[in-house]
């Protein structure tokens, strides 16, 4: 039975929610703030969390940031707000999908179900070997990455974003591909995941500045990882 934790403020929404994801056969865990939902996704390690924006003590947007430092759980945002904006920001933010309110119940079910079957599934097999350009070493088995001998805390699919560029150095890596080897998703749906997923990537590698990152963007096709002197 899969865990969901609901983070909402609104008593008679919560409740609606809870009550439809019992029914659904899911273990429901509520919070009714911010500070509290972080306490309980810490403690409990749910398999998805439903997280509402409009948050008292600590909004969802600063949940969600906390959540993103340390676990790729995934994450459904629900907002009262429909502008373009706003889902932009979930999907800088590291939310999986995006909900506005008011929402179908049917369809709420459908895409809290498609992120646990990808989340499930997406235990890729990648090879043992360690990697190690001078620059970047990546240890699978340990599940390790280390910069310039500093080691660097990634979360699970970013330790998989990373291992699909280094293993392909030199080729460029379409979105798609991408969406393939480190969500297991190969729908191609929500490209604009990847490009904020490489963001959060590179700048916990220290790697912010864009011009001088060895991932670069390849305009219009994808993202390609250079070894340190240029080379494939």
């Amino acid at each position: 039975m899969s865990r969901l934790l609901v983070v909402e403020d609104d008593p008679d929404i919560a409740l609606a929610l809870r009550l439809l994801f019992s029914r659904a056969g899911y273990e429901v865990a509520h919070a009714a703030d911010g500070r509290a939902g972080l306490k309980e996704a810490y403690a409990e390690h749910p398999d998805l969390v439903v997280l509402d924006v409009g948050l008292p003590e600590m909004d969802g947007w600063q949940v969600l940031e906390r959540l993103r430092d340390v676990s790729d759980v995934p994450v459904l945002v629900l907002t009262a707000h429909g502008q373009e904006a706003e889902k932009v920001r979930g999907l800088r933010g590291g939310a999986d999908d995006y909900l506005t309110k008011p929402f179908a119940n049917n369809e709420l079910l459908a895409r809290v179900e498609a992120l646990l079957r990808r989340s499930s599934s997406g235990q890729n097999n990648w090879a043992s070997q360690i990697y190690d350009d001078g620059l970047v070493h990546l240890d699978p088995t340990k599940r390790r990455v280390y910069v310039k001998g500093d080691e660097k805390r990634l979360t699970p699919t970013e330790f998989r974003l990373l291992n699909a560029l280094v293993r392909h150095a030199g080729a460029v890596l379409s979105p798609n591909q991408l969406l393939t080897q480190a969500w297991d998703d190969p729908t191609g749906i929500g490209q604009e995941r990847v490009k904020f997923a490489v963001l959060r990537l590179r700048r916990k590698l220290g790697w912010s500045d864009p011009d001088e990152s060895p991932i670069e963007s390849v305009r219009g096709f994808g993202y390609r990882y250079r070894r340190p002197g240029g080379e494939a």
